[in-house]
């Protein structure tokens, strides 16, 4: 046994004897009363001690409710709202998009000719599946078979406008 066991027993045998509860003098609780407002003052201890922390809650919550207010507008002004995220368009698109643009070139590139009645519902039949096509690919990016249909189409309207332009007697 050590040195340090024998204090250690004697420190717990002087704790042992200590009272397990001290009540301050009645002196003390009036001090105590006498310092709370006058509609708080209370004679029970356990009284008082339960109406001070409400009383101080109730005096914070508009400091609390400012505070978070302005924590909220601060992270507002902070943050970036979200932009909706609107994919890149696919490998498929992009070569779409060309085959539209060499399409307007080619159409383009046509004189301007006056095109007769008898053309112009098988005209804009093939502008129309062209429309319809491309709104296809946007929803179906990765469809092989619809790129070659409006390549198909394309192909279609531009022999089309040219047989048109033929018929209304100018040169190609």
């Amino acid at each position: 046994m050590s040195p340090h066991d024998s204090e250690h027993d004697e420190l717990t045998a002087r704790l042992r004897t200590l009272p397990a509860e001290r009540v301050p003098p009645a002196r003390v609780w009036q001090g105590i009363a006498a310092q709370l407002p006058a509609q708080a003052q209370v004679h029970a201890p356990a009284v008082a001690v339960a109406t001070l922390p409400t009383r101080r809650r109730r005096e914070r919550w508009p400091l609390r409710i400012g505070l978070g207010l302005a924590a909220a507008l601060a992270l507002l002004m902070v943050v970036p709202t979200p932009v909706p995220h609107t994919p890149a368009p696919s490998l498929l698109q992009r070569q779409a998009d060309a085959m539209a643009g060499e399409y307007q070139q080619a159409i383009a590139a046509l004189p301007s000719a006056d095109v007769t009645d008898a053309w112009r519902p098988a005209l804009h039949e093939l502008d129309a599946s062209a429309d319809n096509i491309r709104a296809a690919i946007a929803e179906n990016p990765r469809s092989r078979y619809l790129l070659g249909q409006l390549q198909r189409t394309y192909a279609l309207r531009l022999e089309l406008t040219q047989q048109a332009v033929l018929s209304a007697g100018l040169p190609t």
